[in-house]
């Protein structure tokens, strides 16, 4: 989960020294690692160079032979100094939260960053609104449906929910590698950031981390950033959640404009009194930040 991905925005210059440490570290490992496979074949090309030369003329001399099998041995310790992986682990192991953030680093595919001339508090009623994936993303997400809620776990700053999607279209691509029906996590971690958590195959996910800043009333900073742990390669994939970003922020706008010129606090008010199910997440959002001086909290405090 986002918990385990992101890191704390108050990391001490102390943490960011060890992270220095542990790069090194792995750098200096990687190296001996290759220093130690170019070797082999060097090893080898003398061996053979030098048992071509010792029987070239048909006659093997003591010295000759002495020389052979010093190469030989030297050959056989070559061998037998090959870097210790499991040690090299355990060096890592040694900083399990810089091993976190070398794994994150690691998956982290893509960031997108816009400023956009909406009401932040626009953008949080399109991400939390369940309903906006069969609406809003009809094209992009090739009419994908949602079963039911499955689970609903508010927190003392946000809350989690749960949800089973179905692609309803046979012909979409999706198809190719994951289930007919999965569960998506959709998690409202502070009153600025959210993040989708979709599952693709044999327990890959793709996630994806919204994260809003009020600016104004009248705009807002949105950034997305999207991890995979997906064997892919990573170029492609890239370019890939690349377009699907852009494509999903594309069709966001004229929905964003249209929410713009109504009246966003009606929203707000008539979520407090709402039991669709698809909307529990917007609600609990209300709850802790919905009213008019909160939301104006919210965008003092991020100045």
């Amino acid at each position: 989960m986002f918990k385990n991905l992101v890191e704390n925005p108050e990391i001490s210059e102390n943490n960011e020294q060890q992270d220095s440490t542990v790069e090194l570290t792995l750098f200096i490992s990687k190296f001996k690692t290759t220093i130690w496979l170019l070797g082999i074949p060097t090893w080898i090309y003398g061996i053979v160079d030098q048992s071509l030369d010792t029987f070239a003329d048909g006659y093997l001399s003591s010295l000759e032979f002495f020389h052979l099998l010093t190469t030989v041995l030297f050959f056989l310790s070559w061998l037998y100094l090959k870097p210790d992986i499991k040690d090299q682990q355990s060096q890592l192991n040694l900083c399990p939260m810089q091993s976190n953030k070398f794994a994150l680093k690691k998956r982290h595919m893509i960031s997108q960053e816009y400023i956009l001339p909406f009401p932040y508090l626009c953008q949080i009623y399109h991400l939390l609104n369940l309903k906006h994936l069969e609406t809003v993303h009809n094209f992009s997400l090739n009419n994908l449906k949602i079963l039911n809620i499955s689970h609903f776990q508010p927190t003392n700053i946000g809350g989690i929910i749960k949800f089973q999607t179905i692609l309803d279209s046979p012909a979409n691509p999706l198809r190719i590698w994951r289930k007919p029906i999965v569960e998506v996590d959709l998690i409202l971690h502070t009153p600025y950031t959210i993040e989708l958590s979709i599952p693709v195959y044999n327990k890959k996910r793709i996630i994806v981390i919204f994260q809003a800043f009020p600016l104004t009333d009248k705009e807002h900073q949105l950034f997305i950033d999207i991890y995979s742990d997906l064997n892919w390669p990573k170029p492609l994939l890239q370019i890939l959640l690349h377009f699907a970003s852009c494509l999903t922020l594309f069709e966001d706008l004229p929905y964003l404009r249209n929410l713009a010129d109504t009246n966003i606090e009606r929203l707000f008010k008539l979520s407090k009194f709402s039991n669709n199910a698809s909307t529990l997440l917007f609600k609990r959002f209300v709850e802790l930040y919905g009213t008019s001086g909160n939301t104006a909290k919210l965008i003092e405090g991020n100045h």
